[in-house]
């Protein structure tokens, strides 16, 4: 039998943003993909030249955006943290 050990929950945390942000990039592509297609097949009729499914494509991709900066930023400390850190290490 095998022994888990206890999570890390700060990574644990880390962890479960980057697999939301996969998922949710997964269903993006895939359900932009079948809206570009229904355009595609229908009649193309677009406003003021620019294709519909454009607006839920940049939209939904905003989103998706922030999401990848908040699962992917880099240190994943927060605001507080990086200045408990700068004030243990006597900055000001």
């Amino acid at each position: 039998m095998e022994i888990l050990e206890p999570k890390n929950e700060r990574n644990w945390k880390i962890a479960k943003k980057r697999a939301s942000f996969k998922r949710n990039a997964m269903n993006w592509m895939v359900i932009n993909a079948f809206l570009w297609f229904i355009w595609y097949i229908g009649d193309q009729h677009d406003a003021m030249g620019i294709p519909w499914p454009v607006w839920p494509t940049v939209g939904w991709g905003v989103g998706l955006l922030f999401q990848f900066i908040g699962a992917y930023n880099g240190g994943n400390q927060s605001a507080e943290e990086r200045e408990y850190e700068k004030l243990q290490n006597g900055g000001r």
